[in-house]
């Protein structure tokens, strides 16, 4: 089950076979949106389920100059706002980026371990990510969570 949100025809839960690639999610909700950019996304990529995909929305986070909010975050903030935390096992390749020291290589490997090993069951498992020693491991930890 993998969550397509944006500018697609039919945004939503999509029901897919498993080993579906984000290409053939998009064309099960019903394809992007006329003139809608797909740049920023892996067409290729395996999905997992309980992913999200957003079309044809920028791959930047919002201003951070923004005042405090007085309510609780909730699981979609914005990836390195106070308290929100960015889960492994959900998170896009955009919101792995945004993270500290992490580029879009970095995100795609973090990606790639997913999709090749299911979800992270710990924190811990993040350094079996190649790229990701010991000093990046430290400087992420209190960004992630399982």
């Amino acid at each position: 089950m993998v969550h397509v949100a944006g500018k697609v025809r039919r945004p939503g839960l999509v029901r897919a076979p498993a080993g579906s690639r984000v290409a053939d999610v998009l064309t099960l909700a019903g394809g992007p949106l006329r003139g809608v950019d797909l740049t920023s996304l892996n067409l290729a990529r395996q999905v997992t389920d309980g992913e999200q995909i957003i079309v044809g929305h920028p791959a930047t986070s919002p201003p951070t100059n923004q005042a405090p909010s007085t309510t609780a975050p909730s699981p979609t903030t914005t990836p390195g706002t106070p308290g929100a935390p960015v889960n492994l096992n959900t998170a896009t390749l955009a919101q792995l980026d945004a993270l500290p020291g992490v580029g879009p290589v970095l995100a795609q490997r973090i990606l790639d371990y997913r999709t090749q090993n299911g979800p992270f069951t710990t924190i811990d498992q993040l350094q079996e990510v190649p790229g990701v020693g010991p000093k990046k491991f430290d400087s992420l930890k209190p960004h992630v969570r399982t």
